[in-house]
């Protein structure tokens, strides 16, 4: 099993048009294969705006969907492992339409390997910054996700899921090696604490960050930071981008999660005595 794995961000800038952003995705995805990415990673909400005014006509049925069948068919095409970064999910039910925002994972033959639904809604109004209502169109998640590939463990969040702690610690508790972020940080939030939430969670739990942004668009309803980012498990940035539309690529050793447990063993000394942390 190889330790080193070339894992590539796809930081494209979104648009209103959902072809043009499977489009976009396309070219970056080819653009990731032929640099020998095994691991290629979309934004939050790469195939339409992250707007409550785009997402009852952009939402999807999972499996299905017009984005569905795209990343299955980027992945099995190009034989990579492919995060489809997250969409609006369509979902019927017995008191009417649901929305979730939802990550998807598949495999190299095209196959789905694991879904995340986002677990903590982005409700804040922010003094100087945005006022985001998401729980007005989106249902939360309720499961924690970790997927197991045929090279590593890795745990899947969204974007406002990294400043849940305990949230992180509960895919490290499943295997967890590397936590892959698809988000849409503003620009209020994401000078602030984007760099620091992406090393406060590799350093807590000592395993590899990748946070996966979409490049900024000024002028859109929400503008996104961008700055995707890969940290190591002893907080070391490897790899950023700017804010601009950038195809950022990076390896990474996974035996640097096994030798920095084992120097600095912090999971080791948990005191269970004293607290836990427990599904329900």
């Amino acid at each position: 099993m190889p330790t080193k794995i070339k894992l590539a961000i796809c930081q494209l800038k979104v648009v209103s048009t959902k072809d043009e952003n499977l489009a976009k995705a396309e070219e970056m995805i080819t653009k990731a294969a032929q640099a020998r990415a095994k691991y290629i990673i979309l934004p939050e909400m790469f195939n339409c705006p992250y707007s409550t005014d785009y997402l009852n006509s952009y939402a999807e049925n999972i499996p299905g969907g017009k984005t569905y069948q795209f990343l299955a068919q980027q992945a099995k095409e190009h034989s990579i492992y492919l995060i489809g970064g997250s969409i609006p999910e369509a979902v019927s039910t017995e008191v009417g339409e649901k929305c979730y925002n939802t990550s998807l994972v598949f495999a190299p033959n095209g196959e789905e390997l694991g879904r995340h639904r986002k677990v903590h809604l982005f409700d804040v109004d922010l003094e100087d910054g945005p006022t985001h209502l998401e729980s007005a169109k989106f249902a939360a998640g309720d499961q924690v996700t970790v997927v197991k590939t045929e090279d590593l463990q890795l745990g899947l969040a969204i974007c406002y899921d990294i400043r849940f702690p305990e949230f992180m610690r509960l895919m490290v508790d499943q295997g967890a090696e590397v936590i892959i972020l698809p988000a849409a940080f503003n620009t209020t939030t994401g000078p602030a604490h984007w760099q620091l939430l992406l090393q406060s969670r590799a350093v807590d739990n000592q395993v590899f960050t990748v946070g996966a942004s979409p490049a900024r668009n000024e002028g859109a309803d929400y503008e996104v930071y961008g700055h995707s980012m890969v940290v190591d498990p002893w907080a070391r940035i490897l790899a950023e981008a700017g804010s601009e539309e950038e195809l950022l690529i990076c390896e990474i050793d996974l035996t640097k999660v096994k030798d920095i447990r084992r120097q600095l063993p912090l999971l080791k000394h948990r005191r269970s005595d004293l607290y836990q942390i427990n599904t329900p």
